[in-house]
C-alpha cells in the first residue's frame, strides 16, 4: 500500500488491540498543510485522498491541493474522492445491477470466472420506492399495499433477488423494511470501517513490519438526493447519479469541484412547542436565502452540540432542499450514544470513538477553531412552529400565519405565483358522495399516473413537477382491485380542504421525538372525541419498523389507528408522489370545480403536482401538525386561536389543548427505544418477509436473461468486447442528431414519465405484446435499454432547432433514403425527412455514420440522470458540442465514452448558422490527447462551402481520457479486472 507522505500509523482500538490508519495530524506535522484549521468534512474527504494516493487515480498533488484548501477562494480543481461504500434505492439501483450482470455475462463468454466481477466497495440496495398508498385507513392497508407492490414489480424483484445471492458485496434490504436513508442511519452506517491486512507502523511512525487492520471513515455516495441524511451521524456522503455511483461501486473516484464550506454556528435550544421539523424548515429558508447551492454546510457551536443525532439527521436530510451538497454535523458523544442506542456492537463503538480521537476529528468545534468560507449564525430559541409551502420547501410560514398566507395566495394572480381565484371561491363547498369505491367497475381510478394518459403529467413539464412523480410503476385502475380502499360517506369539500394527510418520509419518521409527539397528540384528540373527515386520505408510512415497535410499545398506535393513520407501508410513499389515488368522486369534484385542495405531509418535497396531480397546495410540517390539520380538515385556519374541532362534550378543542409537552415526549421516549429492538428488526430479513421469499429469483453466478422480458435486458455496452482498448480518433463525416438551445436539462434528455402509444418506446412495447394499459413508466423500465434508448431525447417539450417550430423528440434525417416529398422539408438542396430521433439514429448507425449533438449554455443541467448519458451513447452519438456543460453530465458523457467539447466564447450553433444539413469532421482527437486540449471542427455545408472552428475538449482529467479511450467506464474497469 502506498504511503508517499509517511503518515501510516497505529492507534489503540479501545480494547487493548491496535489498528492502523492514515494520520491527518501526521500529514500536518510533515508541513503539507494547516489541516487542523480545515472544516471537519473537508478533512474526512482529505483522508480518503491521502489513503488512496497511488499516483494514478489519486496523485500527490491532489493531497497537497486539498490539504491547503483556501476557505475564501477554493481552487477550481476536481477532487478524486474514493468512497468507502455505495447506497442505492430500487429504481436507480436496478440499472446498476443490470450493468454488473452484463459484465459477468461478458466475462463468462470470454471463458473466465464471472465471480471476478464484484463491486469493489460494499453496495447496499434498499427497496423503498415501489410501494404506493392504494389502501389506507384500515388494519389491512399494509398487507394489501405490499401485495400490490409485489405484483407490480415482480420482474425487477427477481433481478434483485439474483443479485443478492450472486455478489458477496451487494446486499439487498427487501421491500417492507424501511426507507433507504432511515435504514442507512439506523443500520447500514458503521461510522468507521475496517480493511484487513494493511501494513502498519508504530505510533512514532517507523515501520514495524506487522500487518494490522486499516481503519478509515465511513463515506459514501447514494443514488438519492437525500443520502445527506447520514451527515447527521458525521458520515460524509451525498446523492449522485447512476454513473457516478457506478464509478464508486467499481472503485473509481467520484469527482467533484473543491467546494466552499459554509459554517452555521448554532446557539440556544428549541422552545416548548417547537419540533425538529420546525427547526429544519427554518434552516431551509435561511440557507436558501444564503445561496448555499453546491456548497458543503457544516453545523457547529453549542447549539449543534446539544442536538441529538435524530435532530441532526432531520436537518441534514433536507440539504437538497436548501441546495447544499451536504449538511454535515461533526462527530462527538451524541454520535456514540446514537450508535450504541441503535444496536451497534460495543467493539465497533469503541473503535469509532478511538479512531476519530486519534485523527483529531472528535468534538463539535467552537467559533474561531475552523476556517469557513462563510460563517452564519442561528439561535435555536428563535425558531417558531411553522409549515412550508404551498409549492416549495423553502417557503417558510409561521404557523399562525398559514390561514392568511393561503387566503393571500388564493387570490394572488397566477403570473405572480398565486392561484388567481376570487375570495368567494374559497367559501364554496361541494357535496361528494363516497360510495365505498368502484366495486361496480364504472369508475376509473384517476391518479397521478392515470390510465390511457388521462390527465397524466406531460413529459417535459418543469423539473420541480416531474421529478420522481413520473418515475414509478403505474397503478392499477380501481376496478381492477379485489376490494375497495374507500369508505362510504357523504362529505363536502372545497378549496382549502385537506384531502391528503400523510405522516411520511425519512426526514421525520427517523426522529422518535416527532413521531411520539404525533402519537401523543392523537391520543389526546381521541380522548376528546375528535374525528377526521372521511374525505381526508390519511396514512402513516414509517421509515422503519422500529417506529411501529415503539408506537406499539408506548400504546400510541391505537390512537393513530383510530384517526385513520394506520401504517400503509414501510417505504417512500406520499413524499415522492406515491400517494395513490383519491376517491374518483373527490377527484372529479376537484377537476370540475378547479378546486385548490391541500395536502399536509411530514415530507421534504412539496412541488406542485408532486404529491398528487390534482392537489395544488402542499404543505410540509411536523407529524403532530399533520394529525392536527387532518382533524381541522382545512389549511385556511390559525392554529393559535381557531378551534380544530368539537369535542364529545360539545366544546371547541384547540391545538393548545392537545399539543404534547416536551416533558411528555421525553417520558414516553425513555421507554420507547432499546438496542435489542434494532438488532432484532435488522437481522434475517428473509424470515421476516414471506413475500420476498416467494419471489423465484434465479441462482448462479451469471444472470439468465429472459429475451422476452420488457423490463430487464442485457445492455449492449459490451458488444464485441475485447481486451484491447479502443482508440481515440478523429471523427469524419458526422451528422448532427440534434441542435439544441440553452438550458437543456437531463430531464429533457433522459426518459421519464408515461410512455406514449405512438412513441418509439410505445411501438416497441406494442410489438412485444404489451397492452397499452400495461406500458408503465420509463422509470419502472430502467433495466431495459431498448425502452430507455428509444426514450432518450423523446421528451415532448424538447426543441430540436433542426426542426424549427416543432416540440418533441424529432430530427431532420439527411442520410440515405431521405426524401423532401412527404412530411419533409428541403434545406440548401439537401434531401431531408422529419422523423423521431431514435429512428433517425438507427438509420445512421446502420449506415455507420457517426453522430454529434450541438447545444447552448448549461447543457445537462438538473439532477444527474444516468440514462441521459447512456442513451446518448446508445444512439450512436460520438461527441457533444456545447457552449457550457453542467459539471456532472459532462463527466457522465466521458464515463460513457462520449467526447464533450466546448465552443469558444461568442460562438454557438446559431452564430455558425447550423441547420442540420451539414456534415462535420472533428480533427485533433487522438490517443495522445491531453486533458482540455484544442480540437478543430470542420463544417461541410450542403452548398459545398467549408468552415473551421477551434473547440476545447472537455475531457478534463487523465482518467477521463482513459474512459473515453476504452469506450466508457464499464469497459475500462472490466479490462482492468480481466488483466
Amino acid at each position: 500500500m502506498s504511503d508517499p507522505f509517511g503518515t501510516l500509523q497505529t492507534f489503540d482500538l479501545g480494547n487493548g488491540k491496535r489498528g492502523s490508519y492514515y494520520s491527518l495530524p501526521a500529514l500536518e506535522k510533515a508541513g503539507v498543510g494547516p489541516i487542523s484549521r480545515l472544516p471537519i468534512s473537508i478533512r474526512i474527504v482529505l483522508e480518503s485522498v491521502l489513503r488512496n494516493c497511488d499516483g494514478q487515480r489519486v496523485r500527490e498533488e491532489d493531497v497537497k491541493a486539498l490539504a491547503n484548501w483556501n476557505a475564501k477562494a477554493p481552487a477550481q480543481i476536481e477532487i478524486p474522492f474514493v468512497v468507502a461504500r455505495v447506497v442505492l434505492q430500487d429504481f436507480t439501483g436496478v440499472p446498476l445491477l443490470v450493468d454488473l450482470a452484463a459484465m459477468r455475462s461478458t466475462v463468462s463468454r470470454l471463458g473466465r470466472d464471472p465471480k471476478m466481477i464484484e463491486p469493489l466497495v460494499p453496495v447496499d440496495l434498499v427497496v423503498d420506492h415501489s410501494v404506493q398508498v392504494d389502501f389506507f385507513g384500515s388494519s389491512d392497508a399494509l398487507e394489501r399495499n405490499l401485495e400490490l407492490e409485489f405484483k407490480r414489480n415482480r420482474e425487477r424483484y427477481e433481478l434483485l433477488k439474483w443479485g443478492q445471492q450472486a455478489f458477496k458485496t451487494f446486499g439487498v434490504v427487501p421491500p417492507g423494511i424501511g426507507i433507504v436513508h432511515q435504514v442507512n442511519l439506523e443500520y447500514l452506517a458503521k461510522g468507521v470501517l475496517c480493511g484487513s491486512g494493511a501494513p502498519a507502523a508504530s505510533a512514532g511512525g517507523e515501520a514495524t513490519g506487522a500487518s494490522l487492520p486499516l481503519y478509515y471513515p465511513d463515506t459514501l455516495v447514494g443514488t438519492d438526493s437525500h443520502t445527506t441524511m447520514i451527515n447527521g451521524l458525521g458520515v460524509v456522503g451525498w446523492g449522485v447519479g447512476g454513473i457516478e455511483a457506478e464509478a464508486g461501486m467499481l472503485g473509481q473516484p467520484v469527482y467533484f469541484l473543491t467546494p466552499e464550506v459554509v459554517g452555521v454556528h448554532l446557539t440556544g435550544a428549541v422552545a416548548e412547542g417547537v419540533t425538529a421539523t420546525d427547526v429544519v424548515l427554518h434552516i431551509t429558508q435561511m440557507l436558501r436565502k444564503a445561496k448555499v447551492v453546491g456548497k458543503f454546510v457544516e453545523f457547529y457551536g453549542p447549539g449543534a452540540k446539544a442536538l441529538a443525532v435524530v435532530d441532526r439527521a432531520t436537518i441534514a436530510n433536507m440539504a437538497p432542499e436548501y441546495g447544499a451538497t451536504m449538511g454535515f454535523f461533526p462527530i462527538d458523544e451524541e454520535t456514540v450514544t446514537y450508535l450504541r442506542g441503535t444496536g451497534r456492537s460495543d467493539e465497533l463503538v469503541a473503535a469509532f470513538e478511538a479512531y476519530y480521537k486519534a485523527q483529531g476529528l472528535w468534538g463539535v468545534p467552537e467559533r474561531g477553531q475552523i476556517e469557513y468560507s462563510v460563517d452564519l449564525s442561528l439561535d435555536l430559541s428563535t425558531v417558531v412552529p411553522a409549515v412550508a409551502g404551498p409549492k416549495r420547501p423553502q417557503d417558510h410560514i409561521a404557523l399562525p400565519e398559514l390561514g392568511n398566507t393561503f387566503r393571500h395566495l388564493f387570490t394572488k394572480p397566477l403570473p405572480d405565483g398565486g392561484y388567481g381565484k376570487t375570495a368567494d371561491d374559497l367559501t364554496k363547498l361541494f357535496p361528494v358522495h363516497l360510495d365505498g369505491g368502484p366495486g361496480d367497475g364504472k369508475h376509473e381510478m384517476l391518479s397521478t399516473d392515470a390510465r390511457a394518459d388521462k390527465g397524466h403529467m406531460q413529459e417535459g413539464a418543469p423539473k420541480n413537477v416531474v421529478e420522481m412523480i413520473t418515475n414509478r410503476p403505474t397503478p392499477d385502475a380501481a376496478s381492477d382491485l379485489a376490494t375497495s380502499p374507500y369508505k362510504v360517506a357523504d362529505v363536502q369539500i372545497g378549496s382549502g380542504s385537506v384531502l391528503i394527510a400523510a405522516i411520511t418520509s425519512c426526514t421525520n419518521t427517523s426522529n422518535p421525538s416527532v413521531m411520539l409527539g404525533a402519537g401523543l397528540l392523537a391520543k389526546k384528540a381521541v380522548e376528546r372525541g375528535l374525528k377526521v373527515n372521511p374525505a381526508v386520505k390519511t396514512s402513516l408510512g414509517p421509515g422503519s419498523r422500529v417506529v411501529t415497535d415503539y408506537l406499539d410499545k408506548t400504546g400510541l398506535s391505537q390512537y393513530l389507528d383510530a384517526l385513520g393513520f394506520q401504517t400503509v407501508g414501510y417505504g417512500c410513499t406520499t413524499c415522492i408522489g406515491n400517494s395513490g389515488p383519491l376517491h374518483p368522486a373527490i377527484e372529479d369534484a376537484i377537476v370540475k370545480n378547479d378546486l385548490i385542495a391541500a395536502s399536509v405531509l411530514s415530507g421534504n418535497r412539496n412541488f406542485e403536482a408532486r404529491v398528487h396531480q390534482n392537489i395544488k397546495a402542499n404543505f410540509l410540517m411536523s407529524p403532530p401538525l399533520v394529525v392536527a390539520f387532518a382533524l381541522a380538515g382545512r389549511v385556511d385556519v390559525d392554529m393559535s386561536k381557531d378551534a380544530i374541532g368539537t369535542g364529545k362534550d360539545g366544546a371547541p378543542v384547540f391545538l393548545r389543548d392537545i399539543w404534547p409537552t416536551l416533558a411528555e415526549v421525553r417520558e414516553v421516549m425513555a421507554s420507547a427505544l432499546s438496542p435489542e429492538v434494532f438488532r432484532k428488526l435488522y437481522t434475517d430479513f428473509a424470515s421476516q418477509n414471506p413475500k420476498w421469499n416467494e419471489i423465484p429469483g434465479t441462482v448462479g453466478d451469471v444472470f439468465e436473461w429472459n429475451l422476452e422480458s420488457t423490463y430487464v435486458q442485457e445492455p449492449p455496452f459490451f458488444t464485441d468486447f475485447g481486451m484491447a482498448p479502443g482508440t481515440i480518433s478523429e471523427i469524419k463525416g458526422a451528422r448532427p442528431l440534434g441542435i439544441f438551445g440553452d438550458s437543456v436539462t437531463t430531464d429533457h434528455i433522459s426518459p421519464a414519465g408515461a410512455i406514449k402509444k405512438e412513441s418509439p418506446a410505445g411501438k416497441y412495447l406494442t410489438e412485444h405484446g404489451v397492452a397499452f394499459e400495461d406500458f408503465n413508466s420509463y422509470g419502472s423500465r430502467r433495466g431495459n435499454d431498448r425502452i430507455m434508448t428509444r426514450g432518450t431525447f423523446a421528451n415532448v417539450r424538447i426543441k430540436n432547432l433542426m426542426v424549427p417550430g416543432v416540440e418533441g423528440g424529432v430530427t431532420k434525417y439527411c442520410g440515405s433514403g431521405a426524401s423532401p416529398l412527404v412530411g419533409a422539408e428541403s434545406g440548401g438542396g439537401a434531401a431531408s425527412t422529419i422523423m423521431p430521433i431514435y429512428d433517425a439514429a438507427m438509420k445512421y448507425i446502420e449506415a455507420k455514420t457517426p453522430l454529434m449533438i450541438f447545444a447552448g449554455q448549461e447543457y445537462g443541467t438538473g439532477s444527474s440522470r444516468d440514462w441521459a448519458a447512456k442513451g446518448t451513447r446508445l444512439l450512436g452519438v460520438r461527441a457533444v458540442v456545447a457552449q457550457s456543460f453542467e459539471r456532472i453530465h459532462r463527466s457522465n458523457l466521458c464515463g460513457m465514452g462520449v467526447v464533450p467539447l466546448q465552443f469558444p466564447d461568442g460562438v454557438n450553433a446559431a452564430s455558425l448558422k447550423l441547420d442540420g444539413t451539414e456534415t462535420f469532421d472533428l480533427l485533433g482527437l487522438s490517443d495522445d490527447i491531453k486533458p482540455m486540449s484544442d480540437c478543430t471542427l470542420v463544417i461541410h455545408r450542403a452548398d459545398g462551402t467549408e468552415e473551421k472552428v477551434t473547440l476545447k475538449s472537455r475531457i478534463d482529467t487523465a482518467i477521463e481520457v482513459e474512459y473515453v479511450r476504452h469506450g466508457g467506464i464499464l469497459p475500462y474497469v472490466l479490462r482492468q479486472l480481466l488483466s
